[in-house]
């Protein structure tokens, strides 16, 4: 009977040892899911972004609205919180392409760790391209 009590002494504390193992186990999972959807969402907001910037564009340059199609793209990403890296009229004068980029960060930490980029093209369809069933006239 006595060497059961003296087993049992000499693991006094291990519950206490894998009990912090799994907290730590579950902050990391915890901080990793949170980078993962801090990805997301940035990976989205760039998409969005950017598109919404070649369209604004592209409009710019059909003349549908006044401005320089690349100046009109770039204000409009910075009011969807990115910033256009590349901005390019094509030859045709009425498409668009554009870069956008939206950081990944953590702002209670202080921390950027990486940016998330779209690229996005707009402008009119190609008149000689019609869509199925429909006769271009």
């Amino acid at each position: 009977m006595n060497q059961y009590f003296s087993l049992l002494k000499s693991e006094r504390g291990s519950g206490t040892v894998a009990t912090t193992a799994l907290v730590i186990v579950a902050l990391l999972l915890a901080g990793a899911t949170l980078a993962w959807v801090a990805a997301v969402h940035a990976a989205m907001n760039a998409a969005a972004a950017a598109d919404l910037a070649a369209l604004a564009g592209a409009d710019t340059a059909r003349g549908l609205r006044p401005g320089d199609p690349c100046e009109v793209a770039r204000s409009l990403a910075q009011m969807n919180h990115a910033s256009l890296e590349t901005c390019i009229v094509e030859p045709d004068g009425q498409t668009v392409m554009v870069s956008a980029k939206v950081p990944v960060s953590f702002q209670a930490l202080g921390l950027e760790l990486y940016s998330a980029t779209a690229k996005a093209r707009a402008g009119a369809p190609p008149l000689d391209q019609a869509e199925p069933g429909r006769q271009v006239r």
